[in-house]
């Protein structure tokens, strides 16, 4: 399931300007697809501001997300890759931003718990760490859907 959101939907950067900018640039796709609104952008940055970096799920990733009533359209993901970490509060290093816009609570579980059958494996995780295209990421990602 997490491949046939994220297809389509990932970038690779060397680098951003903050924290804000990488959910920004991280978002692009699913705006420019129309899964999203401006609204959940800031929703999305407001939280970190207002709840500090529990967004960031492991080391070095961050999980971008609010609450669906704030400007989700369409169910969707997507997936930032920078080179250059940028830092979040409490001084966390994320190079990977995975957008999470899910129109239910349902949904909204059920990626997570795909995305944790990712993040959970060292081995896996390790290699989600290092992929550098997008067919890689798929690829990957379907060895443990």
């Amino acid at each position: 399931m997490l491949s046939q959101y994220l297809k389509g939907n990932i970038s690779f950067l060397d680098e951003v300007s903050s924290w804000e900018e990488s959910i920004k640039v991280a978002a692009e796709p699913l705006l420019k697809k129309d899964f999203i609104t401006e609204e959940y952008v800031q929703a999305m940055i407001d939280n970190v501001h207002e709840n500090g970096s529990y967004m960031v799920i492991v080391p070095r990733v961050a999980m971008p997300h609010s609450k669906d009533n704030e400007g989700v359209k369409k169910t969707g993901m997507s997936f930032l890759k920078l080179k250059e970490p940028v830092l979040y509060p409490e001084g966390k290093e994320v190079n990977i931003s995975i957008v999470l816009a899910a129109k239910d609570n349902s949904e909204h579980l059920e990626l997570m718990a795909d995305l944790s059958s990712v993040l959970g494996d060292e081995e896996v995780r390790n290699k989600f760490e290092n992929v550098a295209s997008e067919e890689e990421l798929i690829k990957l990602i379907k060895t443990v859907e």
